[in-house]
This record gives C-alpha cells, structure tokens and sequence, in this order.
C-alpha cells in the first residue's frame, strides 16, 4: 500500500528503510522524498515506524570498552572573563591634528 502517493513510496519501502536505521520520519525523508512534499503521510510514517523500538539508542546499549571515556592529554584550563569595571586598554590615541594653516601649499598663506 502506498505511503507518501507524491513520490510513489510504499509501506514496505518505510520498513526497509526503518531497518537499515532510519529512526524518524525525517530520517526517511531524508532517504526516499516520502513527507517532504505535501505531508500528508507524516502521521502514516510516524505510525509505520512506532515508538523507535527497532531504532538503537544509547539507553539500548552496553557500555563496552569502544563506549568508555578514554583518558586524553590534560586540557589548559578556561581563563576566566575579567570583572565589570576593569579597565581596559583601549585603541591608540588618535594622530595630532595639525592647525589648518600648515595643510595650506605656502604660495596661499598670508604673509
């Protein structure tokens, strides 16, 4: 029976896809176009695919050794961020501004 009829995607094409792992309905989006064009079958989807109960999830699984923390180099730590009201120093002092008379070419100074 056809699930999504605006890309032909039927309910055994869903199941396959939910078994090789595709957990949501935009997971199955995302594989086969099926919701992602009028959305009509969203619900059917959400339906086919249950609560996730195929779907592994990290409560599913046993902490084996490739789950364990491994232990890394150490970290440096955070600095942490300077009080309110710590002065700062600020940009550069702006250049000298120069009387106009010396940007004038000497020919147009008054003598």
């Amino acid at each position: 029976m056809f699930v999504c009829s605006c890309f032909g995607i039927t309910e055994e094409q869903v199941k396959q896809h939910a078994d090789a792992g595709r957990c949501t309905p935009r997971q199955i989006a995302s594989a086969c176009k099926a919701g992602t064009d009028c959305g009509s079958c969203v619900r059917r989807i959400q339906a086919l695919l249950g609560r996730g109960d195929a779907c592994v999830t990290w409560a599913r699984l046993e902490p084996g050794p490739q789950l364990r923390p491994q232990a890394g180099p150490e970290l440096p730590p955070v600095p942490q961020p300077e009080p309110l009201g710590t002065p700062r120093p600020g940009p550069a002092a702006p250049p000298a501004v120069l009387p106009a008379a010396a940007h004038r070419p000497a020919s147009s100074r008054a003598a």
